[in-house]
């Protein structure tokens, strides 16, 4: 005999970060196991120290961290902890990635720019992750940033159910707010049955969120309007959308989006928006000042989402069929 042969079962361990600890609670209560208990804090000088109080060593860790403000911090420990897994002798490291920092930089519009998108999968990669399991990246392309598997889950399924149940779909149109958001516009058309408007705009190179709403391609009038995105950051974009939609016409506008950014001036925008509902996943912390005061927003729960593509990852399963029925 030259080995040794071991007959141990797999073995699952859940951990999270400080970013968005309910988020975490949730998807491990959907799993039926306990999130792994860790010691966590800032050293006066800003740096982050972690250590797991449980060992790691041969299991099939999955981490979830939210990349909320105050974001570089957030990814920072992230990657920390990715680092003290990798050196406990983690079997492997899944990162779960509820919002994807800097998503938005996924290109280069003008020269001398980076793609930091690029740059977080490189971080996560060298620390020591070997998957990533993300929900709705900005775009798709950024799947092929990270040098392993890539799980890409949706909230169309989700937003759209929802939507479904509350809104006569005879009176339904669904709108992209830009050209680059009419793909997913379209899922949504299919799952829903709806026709498809697409509101054109043009943004300011030189001034972050600065957006010129042009017109509204497609029938809108007397219709109750569902704006799709991704993300809702300072509100600016998905407002100007919604005004643009009832200067046509519109009857009445629901506004759904994946991550509620809700960053800047957003509270005050949804305040003073003639939009009926805002509806997105607590994939981000709502602020407390906007979950609050404002009863216009309905926010949806994506944990039994990322809890049932944990077990299929785990399992040896097939996260894709989840969403084949789209």
């Amino acid at each position: 005999m030259t080995g040794i042969k071991t007959t141990g079962e797999k073995k699952m361990m859940l951990f999270s970060g400080r970013a968005h600890p309910e988020l975490a609670e949730e998807v491990a209560r959907q799993l039926g196991v306990g999130v792994v208990p860790t010691k966590a804090f800032d050293f006066a000088n800003g740096e982050i120290y972690v250590r797991y109080q449980e060992s790691a060593r041969g299991a099939d860790c999955f981490l979830i961290q939210s990349h909320t403000a105050p974001i570089n911090k957030w990814i920072m420990e992230q990657l920390i902890m990715i680092d003290a897994l990798k050196r406990a002798s983690a079997r492997s490291i899944t990162v779960i990635v509820p919002f994807y920092g800097y998503a938005r930089q996924d290109k280069k519009h003008r020269g001398r720019e980076p793609i930091s998108a690029r740059l977080i999968a490189d971080l996560m990669k060298t620390a020591g992750a070997t998957r990533l399991l993300a929900v709705d990246l900005h775009t798709d392309q950024i799947q092929g940033f990270f040098d392993g598997p890539v799980d890409h889950l949706f909230a169309l399924p989700l937003l759209a159910d929802y939507v479904g149940a509350k809104v006569d779909r005879s009176k339904l149109t669904v709108v992209s707010p830009d050209a680059g958001r009419v793909r997913v516009a379209d899922r949504w058309c299919d799952r829903l049955g709806a026709p498809l408007a697409i509101v054109h705009k043009r943004r300011d190179k030189d001034v972050a969120n600065q957006v010129t709403v042009h017109e509204v391609v497609g029938e809108v009038k007397g219709r109750v309007c569902v704006l799709v995105d991704d993300m809702i950051d300072t509100g600016g974009t998905i407002c100007a959308a919604a005004d643009a939609l009832f200067a046509h016409g519109a009857e009445d506008v629901i506004v759904t989006a994946t991550h509620g950014v809700l960053s800047g001036p957003a509270a005050d925008r949804l305040k003073n928006s003639r939009v009926s509902e805002f509806v997105f996943t607590d994939t981000l912390p709502t602020p407390i000042e906007l979950s609050e005061s404002l009863d216009k927003i309905k926010v949806l729960s994506i944990a039994p989402t990322i809890a049932r593509a944990t077990r299929e990852v785990f399992e040896d399963g097939s996260v894709t069929s989840l969403f084949d029925e789209q």
